[in-house]
């Protein structure tokens, strides 16, 4: 599969359809602008990306400016949008059954009860809402891999941002043999729960989604859009240029 190579990742340059009819088993990251800039720093979240078989374009951003690149994304797949694809195309496939693992208490049941009810059958087969630090507790983590296991689940969705989110998904996947797909999707299971509203389709065609966000959340998101973000632009330049270097040292 060929993909384009932005910063030190090499994301996937592949449309929503053709990951939905590929994607039976692995890891799924959906780097976006924040993530560009985390992977800059973060060697945890780094190396969690290095063993994702699948890492696809979350952010309109960046697919617009992979333009350009020499190879160019096709297009953005927020996780917001493909989730409901997921289910909706596995939704008569009795081999696909998720667990929802994020959100603050109630929230993963919710969006469990919604999208059984929309699909028609319980393709959630459980959900739940880890503590807050949970990250931390290795007692709490190991529980969270027995209560997935006993779920009989074969995909987990998990919701607890980034890149706490990756960086679990990276540690405890191999205690979880039955799971067959991993998915980190920030988010999504507040947007399944109806407990957060997408952007309308305007500000999403006009690759405004990310301010649309900020407006509803300005004191949390202020440091992250205007202040840590920015920073993506001065490493896309340094790559156009020919100046950038991966600062984990691995080969480019």
């Amino acid at each position: 599969m060929e993909t384009t190579r932005l910063l030190n990742i090499d994301i996937q340059c592949i449309t929503q359809d053709e990951l939905l009819r590929n994607m039976t088993e692995g890891v799924l990251y959906t780097p976006n602008v924040d993530h560009m800039v985390e992977l800059q720093k973060n060697k945890a979240l780094y190396d969690a990306y290095q063993e994702a078989e699948w890492i696809v374009c979350d952010s309109r951003i960046l697919q617009l400016f992979s333009r350009l690149l020499k190879k160019r994304i096709p297009e953005a797949i927020p996780g917001s949008s493909l989730f409901p694809a997921f289910y909706q195309y596995h939704r008569n496939n009795p081999d696909c059954k998720i667990f929802l693992l994020g959100a603050a208490p109630g929230i993963a049941l919710k969006a469990q009860q919604e999208i059984n009810t929309t699909v028609g059958r319980n393709i959630v087969v459980g959900a739940h809402s880890p503590s807050f630090g949970f990250e931390k507790n290795e007692k709490e983590c190991m529980e969270l891999v027995d209560i997935v296991n006993q779920s009989g689940a074969t995909v987990l969705v998990v919701g607890v941002g980034a890149p706490k989110q990756e960086c679990w998904i990276h540690r405890y996947r191999k205690y979880m043999p039955n799971v067959k797909i991993f998915m980190a999707l920030g988010a999504t299971i507040d947007f399944e729960a109806k407990t957060l509203k997408r952007a309308p389709a305007v500000w999403q065609k006009m690759h405004m989604e990310w301010f649309y966000r900020f407006l509803n959340e300005p004191k949390r998101l202020f440091k992250r859009y205007f202040v840590r973000d920015p920073q993506f632009f001065a490493y896309l330049l340094k790559q156009i240029l020919g100046l950038y270097r991966n600062p984990f040292n691995q080969p480019q």
